[in-house]
């Protein structure tokens, strides 16, 4: 068990199961970041919802791309770090379109709470950054 466990923590892989698991984790660091800091910005500072989604998705985003190169992914398709980062943030804002669009399609028009809707978006979102990072930057 043990060594399964150090496998599946710390040893770099190409599994992409593996990766999809680690990929769950930080995509999980990053939403606490990003569905924070949309709480407190709509709560608190009250800032119009979709606009505290953008924000708190781009800081997730950064968080994401931090912990996916030191820990999910080990091959990368790009050598510089900048581009790589250009292509990762792409993809972020293509899945960020995709998470505007479906939090306010299910706020707007399922009546969800948007904090509902949030966690709908993600669960959809997590699986465009995930195939669409591995396939385009860590094969």
């Amino acid at each position: 068990m043990k060594l399964r466990l150090e496998t599946l923590l710390r040893v770099p892989t190409d599994s992409t199961a593996v990766q999809f698991l680690r990929y769950v984790f930080v995509g999980g660091a990053a939403f606490v970041l990003d569905f924070g800091t949309l709480f407190v910005l709509t709560e608190y500072a009250r800032v119009y919802y979709l606009t505290s989604a953008a924000i708190a998705f781009l800081l997730g985003l950064v968080a994401n791309y931090a912990l996916s190169v030191f820990w999910v992914f080990n091959r990368r398709t790009l050598e510089r770090r900048w581009l790589e980062f250009g292509v990762f943030a792409l993809v972020g804002v293509v899945g960020l379109g995709f998470n505007e669009l479906f939090i306010w399609f299910f706020t707007e028009h399922a009546h969800l709470y948007y904090m509902v809707s949030k966690v709908i978006a993600t669960a959809l979102v997590l699986l465009w950054n995930f195939f669409a990072r591995k396939y385009l930057l860590f094969r």
